[in-house]
């Protein structure tokens, strides 16, 4: 077995901890339609990606000061500053289907 519990063949040798009912449950929610395949496929990577947080959570982190990035961002966002907006003739004037000075966009109940 390789590190991170990968085989050299790169898939994981441990018992799955996300079943095919939860990797479906997921695609579900997510309106994703998976092949049995990709159902398996998600299943093991899923895992995998479980047992590393498992494996981080053993981890004596007291010490490890909280990221949100792995390196230092600065002026990562241009000032905020009040810009003459574009006018609406010109926002609407390629809309397909403006209507009264606003688009116009189907209901979202619609077909």
């Amino acid at each position: 077995m390789g590190e991170l519990g990968r085989s050299s063949g790169g898939t994981y040798n441990h018992r799955p901890m996300i079943d095919r009912e939860q990797v479906l449950h997921v695609a579900r929610l997510a309106r994703l339609e998976l092949s049995e395949d990709e159902v398996e496929q998600m299943a093991t990577e899923l895992s995998g990606i479980l047992d590393h947080v498992d494996r981080i959570s053993e981890l004596d982190l007291a010490d490890v000061e909280p990221t949100s990035h792995v390196v230092a961002l600065e002026n990562v966002l241009r000032p905020d500053e009040p810009v003459p907006s574009l006018p609406r003739e010109r926002a609407l004037e390629q809309a397909p289907d403006p209507d009264e000075g606003a688009f116009r966009v189907p209901s979202p109940g619609a077909s």
